[in-house]
């Protein structure tokens, strides 16, 4: 009797291979590389200056790369820049809030892109209640949570995020926990640059400039 085959193992749905990235005359990173499967977290580590940043922006796509490759699902990101920037919620240092806007406007473009539900990100992270408030009015962690809500809202398969937890209390810190929980859950994939720790049970961890 003849058994069936194993099936293939799919190729990681995110995968760098051979990263190397220049700044003037300094090399901020070499020889990088990772892969992601379905619902895969990794937490980047490493002193200020070590490069995490730089490689979240490489990951969106945002950053040349001076050698290696850049893969999503087997394919080069390079290939179909649109393409992959359509799969990416990528959340730098800044808030990114219109000051003048309210909650709720400054999210209306993530909700078009994503076809979200403004009101049910909020919720998510507890700023329903101020959604009709200006920018300029909500407080450091308030912002830091809007934010948070865009990147839900892109409904993206692929989340980049740069210390997520700037800002958070204890409270808002299991909110992203959760949310990260059932993004995940859903075959999403999350990369976060943190100095402390984050709610990503079972992520691998890549530290930077040891």
């Amino acid at each position: 009797m003849t058994l069936p085959a194993e099936p293939a193992p799919s190729p990681p749905l995110l995968q760098a291979t051979g990263l190397a990235i220049l700044r003037g005359e300094r090399l901020v990173l070499a020889g990088l590389d990772l892969e992601l499967g379905r619902g895969g977290a990794l937490l980047l580590t490493g002193p200020n200056g070590a490069g995490k940043s730089t490689l979240l922006r490489a990951l969106a796509g945002l950053c040349p790369l001076d050698a290696g490759r850049l893969l999503w699902n087997g394919l080069d990101v390079f290939a179909d820049p649109a393409a992959h920037a359509g799969r990416i919620a990528h959340l730098g240092h800044q808030d990114a809030l219109k000051p003048g806007l309210t909650l709720r406007e400054n999210l209306l473009l993530a909700a078009a892109l994503g076809g979200g539900d403004i009101a049910a990100s909020l919720d998510l992270f507890g700023l329903l209640a101020l959604a009709g408030l200006p920018a300029r009015l909500l407080s450091a962690g308030q912002r830091r949570r809007a934010a948070l809500a865009r990147v839900h809202l892109l409904g993206a398969p692929l989340w980049l995020l740069d210390e997520p937890s700037l800002g958070l209390d204890h409270a808002a810190l299991d909110r992203l926990g959760a949310v990260l929980a059932t993004h995940r859950a859903a075959g999403g994939l999350v990369v976060a640059a943190t100095h402390v720790g984050l709610p990503l049970p079972d992520a691998f961890v890549l530290r930077l400039g040891a």
